[in-house]
């Protein structure tokens, strides 16, 4: 039996195609493997007053989002047969630029036989702590840099929309900037589903070098081929959305995989920078209004993870009819949210774009 242990606040179900059952409680996520005549089962493991999975034997796997806490759930379930254990540091509905790790949770990345962490500075309150393990031979697996990362774009609404897939090694942001927290490269992987699939090929492959369970090379390359498959369909919903209606106005820039994917121009951010922490000035939310008019912009892209007063704001000095739409930008829903796994998330994030573009 495989045993997942998951923060107390981490509640996501993981849905695959392979997987018979998925058993919820709020500190404690366990499902059997792959096979469809096994069933999942709800065990008492150990767990901390704060709900992080205190040693179980077998490899440890800790992972920090919940978005790649899915996928990595998703390989570690399909492995039959392994016993591993895998604690997401991070509960839904955290904010990923924002989240700070008890000492606790420092503890068990510490003794983990891998770590899986996003990289890239998305997990602010944790860079220095992943270096730290690192420098004391923990093998931390930064995603991000592995699935040929694309800079952030140096401006949004200019023509950022045309060939800017070309034009990556040109587009480095200033490096002396505040607004770019993150550094040059943009963390938000995820959004681009191809990259996300090859993100499982290559996780699959390190847990089965670090474990000595070759299955998990194997499930991370079934893993990658549901994502791809549940791509289809997201490209299906998308392809609703008029050429003219491709313009997307998001609250901080995050969504520049998802342009390049799919097609879509990130015509102007509420938020500077890749960093939900950063605060726009008065001027650039005039000059946002400014795009938002030209472009005959109808929606404004929230977060569901942070407050998204500014961008209420900024609909209302707009002058006109316009949606606010939140997404799941850096963390799954909730039970019932429609978004408890990652292909989840993006087909309902999938959806109320093309909703909101196509009105």
């Amino acid at each position: 039996m495989l045993t997942i242990i998951i923060n107390k606040k981490y509640s996501a179900g993981m849905e695959t195609k392979r997987t018979a059952l998925a058993l919820f409680s709020s500190s404690l996520l366990v499902l059997a493997g792959c096979s469809s005549a096994e069933q999942a089962e709800v065990a008492d493991a150990p767990t901390s007053e704060e709900g992080t999975a205190a040693a179980v034997d077998g490899a440890s796997v800790v992972v920090t989002t919940t978005i790649l806490g899915s996928v990595v759930g998703e390989i570690l379930t399909c492995a039959v047969g392994s016993d591993a254990s895998m604690t997401v540091v991070m509960p839904v509905g955290a904010d990923p630029h924002d989240f700070q790790p008890s000492s606790e949770q420092v503890a068990a990345m510490s003794t983990a036989d891998v770590v899986v962490s996003n990289g890239l500075f998305l997990e602010e309150g944790l860079v220095s702590v992943l270096q730290s393990l690192e420098t004391d031979g923990v093998n931390v697996l930064h995603i991000a840099e592995l699935v040929d990362p694309i800079p952030f774009a140096d401006d949004h609404g200019d023509d950022h929309g045309d060939d800017h897939a070309d034009d990556h090694g040109d587009d480095h942001a200033d490096e002396s900037s505040e607004e770019h927290a993150h550094g040059d490269f943009d963390p938000h992987f995820w959004f681009d589903m191809e990259r996300m699939a090859l993100a499982a090929e290559l996780i699959g492959s390190e847990l089965a070098t670090a474990t000595g369970v070759g299955d998990y090379d194997s499930c991370g390359v079934s893993v990658a081929a549901d994502v791809r498959s549940a791509e289809a369909d997201v490209i299906a919903v998308l392809q609703a959305v008029p050429d003219a209606s491709r313009v997307l106005v998001t609250d901080h820039d995050a969504f520049g995989y998802f342009a390049e994917r799919y097609d879509f121009e990130v015509a102007g951010v509420v938020v500077p920078g890749g960093s939900t922490l950063s605060d726009p000035s008065s001027r650039e939310l005039a000059e946002l209004v400014n795009v938002i008019e030209r472009e005959n912009v109808t929606a404004i892209f929230a977060n569901t993870a942070t407050a998204s007063d500014v961008v209420a704001a900024l609909a209302a000095e707009v002058g006109r009819d316009i949606q606010v739409v939140p997404l799941f930008v850096g963390s799954l829903g909730g039970p019932g949210s429609g978004a408890e796994d990652y292909i989840s998330m993006m087909s309902l994030n999938a959806s109320l774009i093309a909703d909101a573009l196509t009105d």
